[in-house]
């Protein structure tokens, strides 16, 4: 087990190529993609917000604590051109040699 940053990234997915492109470069190479994303959330002045429109897209990565800010710094210019909004967490990563099934 070891600790890892959690990316979790919600955008529009016309955008979705250059958010991919901006993680390889920060280090991040792994990454799954959900589409049509639908949900609801606050702006910063409290009013709500709903997500409804089926092109957004929901952008799951990890990477080593130690690479997080250049992630950070490649991704904010992006949202906050385009739209969007990032979470970032920490969180453990379990990697399993053995399969369960040959026990």
């Amino acid at each position: 087990m070891h600790l890892v940053k959690k990316i979790e990234i919600i955008a529009n997915s016309f955008e979705l190529g250059k958010i991919l492109e901006s993680l390889d470069k920060s280090g991040v190479y792994g990454h799954a993609v959900m589409r049509n994303v639908a949900g609801k959330g606050l702006l910063e002045s409290g009013e709500g917000v709903d997500i409804t429109m089926l092109d957004n897209v929901y952008i799951l990565a990890f990477c080593m604590p130690d690479d997080i800010k250049a992630v950070a710094e490649s991704v904010r210019p992006l949202l906050n051109k385009f739209g969007g909004t990032c979470f970032i967490s920490d969180v453990t990563e379990i990697r399993s040699i053995k399969c369960v099934a040959s026990l």
